[in-house]
């Protein structure tokens, strides 16, 4: 009852960041229950069914990484003065974001029912055309239990999510609290090492899809199974999501090198202190924009096979999710630096000084990532199209 009523009387903007995850349960949710349907109108197809809830995967890690980063931007998750007495300490904060997540969680997957049984025709309207009805199993029944376990994942793995990341890690309540450090993380190395590896994985495994035309599994149009190509990918992607860190640190360095005027110095101070916060969910954008673009690029040189239409509804909660995290994070390390911008005020730094300070971040980051991000979405996609 607590998080209902936080959620009632929260900001305007708080509201709208959750109602980014409602929407972001409802697309992950209708993509669980397709696979249901699926499975139930094609009983002799286990193995196409399998394959489109594996790739419910992603969009449910994307859904739970976007609930994380809405709950570290809310002010009822942060420990104020006079909370401890009121006997909501650090833990009882923690739990009661977990609560608010899977509230906002559970309103998006009941949405989400609700209109996968209107597609359906189970709510006595007229259902989808014969394409679509035979991708939600419209005319077979769906069991219940299976249903709602499925759909009880979305707000289960919001909420752990978000109580293993914001849980208390000191006497002061959260890791948000701890000193600001300039140096430099240690998955980089890893990181590298690790996409490095994908993409030899990748390029020894890929000509085995030749009789498939090169083109991986996607939920809503299959073709073929191309494991080995799949695993390279993730591995890939997991470097890069692991290096994302070290390479925000290491734009924050590229501006401080040389001879750096205050600037430059203040930019990159302010991204080697920020590389641990930004780096992760800069890092996940980084992979997803190379699937994305590896994937459109091998699926653009075969058009007698479109992208079917789960396909898009994953993909557009995937990107969506991850953007809304990359900006969630940066609202959060702009809060995180509100007392020194302030002390900035106060001694008579002007806003436009500011405000090209974070543009200049931003380049950096633009002039590091982007070409990463080509890079390794083209090496990705060379041992598919030649």
């Amino acid at each position: 009852m607590l998080a209902l009523r936080l959620a009632r009387g929260s900001h305007p903007l708080v509201l709208l960041r959750r109602l980014f995850v409602t929407a972001a349960s409802a697309g992950t949710g209708f993509l669980l229950l397709s696979a249901l349907g699926h499975a139930a109108g094609h009983p002799t197809t286990a193995g196409d069914s399998l394959t489109r809830l594996l790739w419910c995967a992603a969009p449910l890690a994307a859904t739970a990484q976007l609930a994380v980063s809405v709950a570290r931007t809310d002010p009822a998750a942060r420990l104020q003065r006079g909370m401890t007495a009121a006997g909501l300490g650090p833990l009882r904060l923690t739990l009661l974001a977990a609560a608010s997540t899977a509230l906002s969680c559970v309103l998006g997957v009941l949405l989400s029912l609700l209109v996968f049984l209107h597609l359906r025709g189970d709510l006595g309207g007229s259902t989808a055309d014969s394409a679509h009805s035979d991708l939600l199993g419209s005319g077979h029944p769906v069991p219940l239990a299976g249903s709602v376990m499925l759909l009880a994942a979305v707000p289960l793995a919001a909420a752990a999510a978000t109580a293993v990341s914001l849980r208390p890690r000191n006497d002061a309540g959260y890791a948000d609290s701890e000193a600001h450090s300039t140096a430099a993380p240690t998955g980089l190395p890893w990181g590298v090492a690790l996409t490095a590896a994908g993409l030899a994985i990748e390029a020894y495994t890929s000509p085995a899809t030749d009789t498939h035309g090169g083109k991986l599994p996607l939920p809503g149009q299959l073709i073929g199974s191309a494991p080995g190509v799949l695993a390279g990918w993730a591995l890939a992607s997991f470097g890069l999501v692991l290096a994302g860190p070290g390479l925000v640190h290491l734009s924050g360095q590229l501006l401080c090198a040389g001879r750096p005027g205050a600037l430059r110095l203040l930019s990159g101070r302010v991204l080697q202190e920020e590389s641990h916060r930004l780096g992760r969910p800069l890092g996940v954008l980084c992979a997803v924009a190379s699937g994305t673009y590896a994937a459109v690029t091998v699926y653009g040189t075969a058009p007698s096979h479109p992208v079917g239409p789960l396909t898009t509804i994953g993909t557009s909660v995937i990107f969506a999710c991850v953007t809304a995290s990359a900006l969630a994070a940066a609202l959060e390390s702009r809060s995180a630096r509100a007392r020194t911008t302030a002390a900035l005020r106060r001694l008579g730094a002007p806003v436009s000084v500011l405000h090209r300070a974070t543009a200049l971040r931003a380049l950096a980051l633009t002039l590091v990532l982007g070409p990463l991000t080509w890079t390794v979405a083209e090496m990705a996609t060379f041992p598919l199209v030649h």
